[in-house]
């Protein structure tokens, strides 16, 4: 499930459809949605999204809520409903088209005439009881429940920071009018505040979430049920965020691994994993246990060095992994292409080699990712001196790696290893090629077959068929 900015120019009941649209993604099951938006003529901040189907965790909350409060008012307004799911808003949104029906004339109002509102369609559980504090936090004063008639007898200033609360009850009750009575009675409750602080010409920042979920949904994936299939990786779901090497603050170099695995022969393979050490729970958040000294990458240069630099790895005091990338332009294809050239291992002062360039490539705008890259088994980083680089072996799964045209914390299009034509694509090709001659043959040697032009008449004379004829 994925954040989005919506924006004025849809109708709003596009937000709605895309949080329907969310649902096929996954389960909803201990997740919570979360809108905020601002008054009108008080744009909210537009954020970059993280991967589809992530999770926001409160961490991410955190940095989220501090780059919009610090943009928009400061008089903050806490719809706090005790239940509520992205369910709610597909079922009663009136999203197919009967506006009529919608439970939320108020709220969809409020979208429109904001600019840009910020949806989390997927807040963890925990991350929607500390929405509170952060917002305590942020506005540096103490929350103040109230409701609409309180709120009438209450003088706002624009320049001192307020954080409103406004509890909704809401209990999801046996039939669907029961819910739908709820919200609607909620929805009244927001248009009234809201009407409220426009006449008080104030400006506010409005934030609708829950304490919890109104429906849970279980997980599709019962534990130890693995997905099967290919997919290209844009930013793992629910795991750790892709690492990103950053100048100027601007990201350059993108890399993420479900497993970073080292190996060293010393009478027996050691093999260590780096990539808790490299990955951390949140986007521009880099892993304290791992350093990027060294890195290299800028929009003109043909070359990016992504360097990470580790300490106290496999009972070494130094230890480094070095990613080398090229781009270069090739005349055959018209167009750029980057290459992995090789990934350096540097331990205590000395070096393993594992060359790249062979195999890892892909055009210089996409990404390269591999569910699997290697420097044994079906190698694809290839040792240059068995000597020294033969007592090492490098094992990434689920490997994803980005040295040039990045835009942003995320992956541009993957392009995958695995080539479009698999070994069971091609068994299956070939099968369906021999069942079609078997059965054109078939279909011949029917069309061949020739009836008789003389017949016995069991009543006259026996036919005799001379030999000679």
């Amino acid at each position: 499930m994925a954040v989005s900015c919506v924006s004025t120019a849809p109708v709003v009941m596009a937000f709605l459809l895309f949080l329907s649209a969310i649902l096929s993604t996954g389960s909803c099951g201990g997740q919570v949605p979360l809108v905020l938006w601002s008054s009108e003529g008080h744009p909210v901040p537009r954020q970059t999204p993280p991967p589809a189907g992530h999770v926001v965790s409160a961490a991410e909350l955190d940095s989220y809520l501090s780059s919009v409060l610090a943009a928009t008012p400061r008089n903050t307004l806490l719809f706090l409903q005790d239940e509520l799911s992205v369910d709610d808003f597909t079922v009663f949104g009136g999203v197919f088209g009967n506006k009529e029906d919608s439970v939320f004339p108020h709220l969809e109002s409020a979208l429109k005439a904001s600019s840009s509102p910020l949806v989390l369609p997927a807040l963890s559980w925990g991350g929607s009881s500390a929405v509170l504090p952060l917002l305590q936090q942020h506005l540096g004063t103490p929350p103040l429940y109230l409701d609409p008639p309180s709120l009438t007898h209450l003088r706002l200033n624009a320049s001192v920071a307020a954080l409103l609360v406004i509890r909704l009850p809401y209990k999801a009750g046996s039939g669907p009018e029961s819910s739908r009575d709820a919200l609607s009675g909620n929805d009244a409750v927001i248009g009234q505040v809201l009407d409220i602080m426009k006449a008080q010409a104030v400006p506010y920042t409005a934030i609708y979430t829950a304490f919890k979920p109104s429906r849970q949904v279980a997980e599709d994936l019962s534990e130890g049920v693995q997905s099967v299939g290919r997919s290209l990786l844009q930013a793992p779901a629910g795991t750790l965020a892709p690492l990103q090497y950053s100048v100027n603050g601007t990201a350059c170099i993108l890399l993420w691994a479900e497993s970073l695995e080292v190996s060293v022969f010393n009478k027996t393979w050691q093999t260590y994993d780096l990539a808790p050490e490299t990955f951390s729970t949140s986007l521009n958040v880099t892993n304290p246990n791992v350093t990027l000294a060294n890195s290299t990458c800028g929009a003109t240069q043909a070359e990016s060095r992504l360097v990470l630099n580790y300490a106290n790895i496999l009972g070494f005091r130094k230890f480094s992994l070095t990613f080398t990338m090229s781009r270069r332009f090739y005349p055959v294809s018209a167009r750029e292409w980057f290459t992995l050239d090789a990934v350096e291992l540097e331990y205590d002062g000395q070096t393993a080699f594992f060359n790249g360039s062979r195999d890892l490539n892909a055009p210089a705008e996409y990404s390269y990712h591999c569910a699997s890259v290697t420097s044994f088994s079906h190698a694809l980083l290839v040792p240059f001196d068995p000597t020294e680089s033969g007592q090492w072996r490098l094992s990434f799964t689920d490997f994803q790696i980005q040295g040039f045209s990045v835009a942003g914390p995320r992956f541009s299009y993957a392009s995958d290893c695995a080539s479009f034509f698999t070994p069971g694509i091609w068994m299956g090709l070939i099968v369906t090629l021999l069942m079609l001659l078997i059965l054109t043959y078939g279909l011949h040697m029917i069309t061949q077959l020739r009836t008789m032009d003389r017949f016995d008449d069991p009543k006259g004379p026996a036919i005799s068929v001379p030999l000679n004829e």
